[in-house]
């Protein structure tokens, strides 16, 4: 990919100082800038590499004023975090869908079509009845089951699994190592303390703009569906389990599991090493921190747990406080102790 500074401040709606006819092929930090590339500066720490850096060109804010002179060309813009991170989606873009057509050997099953620009990576396996979307990408090893409808500009990277029935939205992005769709953790206890399994018929359904992270593994349904709703983000190691609802734009941190049947509300944000019990109802914009355990439904919406078990923050945190001082408190109470004694 290679543009010149003009075309990238035209896409930045930014204005030049300097050379806008160079010639810019990747990105890079301030401080290891070297031509050829551009990068940004928007923490004011950072400014003396703006004066050293070898990077033909760096995006700055429109209220930035120079202290030297820069030999680098400049594009000011409202936000220069905000520009560069949309340079990146733009350059990730075209990386992503870059490669077009179909790497032999591959298979694909009667009665599945295929739409426009669609690139398949060697070893793919596409099952029966499938309907898979313009400019979506299948790579190697990747691995799409029967009947499974995959949306518009969708990306399947290696060794993904996405199993029968299941529905994939536009604009979705299924990391490495992947599971969607694979049986949910059913098991009825017997009277002789065994356990039948109970057989999961349902799917899973993940809609536009969602991204699922590697090895992350999102159970089909009992009956009915699991559901990854617009915009939610799940890191790497992420367990859902069956009829899991996640909400619209909320963000799951790597090593949290959810069990069946809980219904996550839209925006939140789950920290790492969460767990939630099943059959709960957590309220849209709860905060849950790294490693809490969260056993009960939140009713209200925008407050913060932390703990295990996890309850208001500002009552943990008052609890961590006088737990730090139970030595203090227990040398004390012995000396009153004593003095009682006497």
């Amino acid at each position: 990919m290679e543009l010149t500074v003009k075309q990238i401040a035209t896409l930045l709606e930014g204005e030049v100082a300097g050379n806008d006819l160079l010639k810019i092929s990747s990105l890079a930090k301030i401080e290891e800038g070297k031509p050829g590339d551009i990068s940004f500066l928007a923490n004011p720490k950072y400014e003396s590499f703006l004066y050293s850096t070898q990077a033909s060109a760096v995006i700055v804010n429109r209220s930035f004023q120079p202290q030297k002179p820069v030999s680098p060309a400049l594009i000011f813009v409202e936000n220069s975090y905000s520009a560069f991170t949309r340079l990146l989606e733009e350059y990730h873009r075209h990386i992503s869908f870059a490669r077009v057509g179909v790497e032999e050997p591959v298979f694909m099953g009667e009665g599945t079509s295929l739409g426009s620009e669609i690139y398949r990576g060697a070893f793919s396996y596409i099952g029966r009845n499938c309907q898979i979307g313009n400019n979506v990408k299948i790579y190697p090893h990747a691995y799409v089951g029967d009947n499974v409808r995959i949306g518009d500009n969708t990306i399947i990277h290696p060794g993904a699994r996405i199993l029968n029935n299941c529905l994939i939205g536009r604009y979705c992005v299924i990391h490495p190592g992947a599971v969607i769709g694979s049986e949910g953790f059913g098991f009825a206890p017997q009277p002789d303390g065994t356990y039948k399994t109970i057989p999961q018929l349902g799917n899973v359904i993940v809609e536009d703009y969602v991204n699922v992270g590697a090895g992350t593994t999102i159970d089909c349904a009992t009956m009915g569906s699991t559901v990854i709703r617009l915009g939610a983000k799940l890191d790497n190691l992420v367990q859902i389990g069956h009829n899991v609802e996640i909400g619209r734009h909320t963000v799951v941190a790597a090593q949290t599991g959810i069990a069946g049947s809980t219904k996550i509300g839209d925006k939140c944000i789950i920290g790492g090493q969460v767990g939630f019990a099943g059959h709960l109802t957590i309220a849209n914009g709860t905060k849950v921190g790294a490693q809490s355990g969260v056993g009960k439904s939140v009713k209200e919406e925008g407050v913060s747990l932390n703990g295990s078990t996890a309850f208001l923050m500002r009552d943990n945190m008052r609890s961590q406080a006088i737990f730090r001082r139970l030595p203090e408190l227990e040398r004390r109470l012995e000396e009153l102790e004593k003095k009682t004694d006497k």
